[in-house]
């Protein structure tokens, strides 16, 4: 989720004294910096030769290698891999802009940002080209990005309009936070990729507390301070928790004989998987087998966020599910409408952009 405070996101906008292609800066709003501002207020296209074409891109990374995803500098960035493997493309410096800034820690699914690209031709310099297609883009990037650390990668790519934002375009934005229950350490593999929780987490509980955040609110409540979003007000579209399978997942022996069984008669295997649960795969292993942690995902979709309100959110939804809170306790929060009465945040490195959504030309 966003939640940046050292600097403030880059937007197009136009004035006498600034180039075209010079963005302005303007403060932090919120978590992805969307203040749920409507398209009135996004600044007007800017004019751009035919032969600059805009991207929008699709991009997943492993945020805990990264000091966030905004430029910043003296420090490793999203944007800043990003634009290096572009300019070793064409030749030239590029300005990347995210749909969704995200803070260091923070992984994402799919994050979304769009580029200008001008091509020229590199054996005759200032000659024109027509624009890369977008598969030659993804292919030629990921090529470069996979010679620095690889832990960021294009998805997807699609030439859009020269006045097409992908922050100010963006419908609405889902974020999953995952959280690993159990009393044994986490795997090397799980390690900064979810929230570990020793203690057991009540899955009835957690959902019922879901229903009192979700909707139309005051999340004042769930709003860490210095986010300078012009209102509170939000609308949380979804909110929910569920059970999941543990990755990196591999068969136990027990999977494995459930799995034989199932080839030999699928009812008697169906009838067996009603009463299975995931710590009963834990049961009978041998030495040197690692104990399943089980797995719980909130996911959290609005059009816009506050700045940490899911990991505010999440922080709450855990104490419910380790019994310190109560599903009353959840709504005395929200009409606290202070941050103070809010459980600690979740930590960032449980936390994944999942999808921006928009209505793509």
């Amino acid at each position: 989720m966003s939640e940046n405070l050292k600097h403030p996101l880059e937007l197009h906008s136009i004035s006498n004294s600034q180039s075209p292609q010079r963005p302005s800066k303007i403060s932090k709003t919120a978590d992805d910096l969307s203040d749920g501002d409507q398209e009135s207020q996004q600044p007007q296209s800017m004019s751009q030769h035919p032969r600059i074409q805009r991207y929008l891109l699709a991009i997943e990374y492993i945020g805990t290698r990264f000091s966030g995803s905004q430029q910043q500098s003296n420090c490793r960035t999203v944007v800043g891999v990003l634009e290096e493997a572009f300019c070793k493309f064409i030749g030239q410096p590029v300005s990347i802009f995210c749909s969704s800034r995200t803070d260091a820690g923070v992984h994402a699914l799919s994050n979304v940002c769009h580029v200008d690209v001008e091509r020229i031709s590199k054996r005759k310099p200032g000659e024109l080209l027509k624009p890369h297609e977008p598969a030659v883009v993804k292919k030629a990037v990921n090529h470069f990005l996979q010679k620095n650390e690889g832990d960021v990668m294009v998805i997807d790519v699609r030439s859009v309009p020269a006045d097409f934002h992908a922050r100010y375009k963006a419908q609405e934005r889902t974020y999953f936070y995952r959280f690993l229950s159990g009393p044994e350490p986490l795997s090397t593999f799980e390690k900064y990729q979810a929230w570990h929780v020793p203690e057991e987490l009540d899955l009835c509980s957690m959902q019922e507390a879901c229903k009192v955040l979700v909707g139309h609110h005051d999340f004042s409540s769930f709003r860490a301070a210095g986010c300078q979003a012009k209102s509170p007000i939000r609308t949380l579209d979804e909110l929910n928790v569920s059970e999941v399978v543990s990755s990196p997942c591999f068969p136990s022996i027990m999977e494995r004989k459930q799995n034989n069984l199932a080839e030999e008669d699928p009812h008697a295997h169906a009838n067996n998987s009603e009463t299975d649960t995931p710590s009963s795969f834990n049961e009978g292993q041998g030495f040197g087998v690692r104990k399943k942690h089980r797995c719980f995902v909130v996911t959290a979709r609005a059009r816009s966020f506050l700045y940490h309100q899911v990991r505010l959110l999440v922080g709450v939804l855990k104490c419910v599910g380790t019994g310190d809170l109560k599903v009353p306790d959840v709504e005395r929060i929200l009409n606290a409408k202070t941050v103070t009465a809010a459980s600690p945040m979740a930590p960032a490195c449980g936390l994944y952009l999942g999808q921006v959504k928009y209505d793509l030309p």
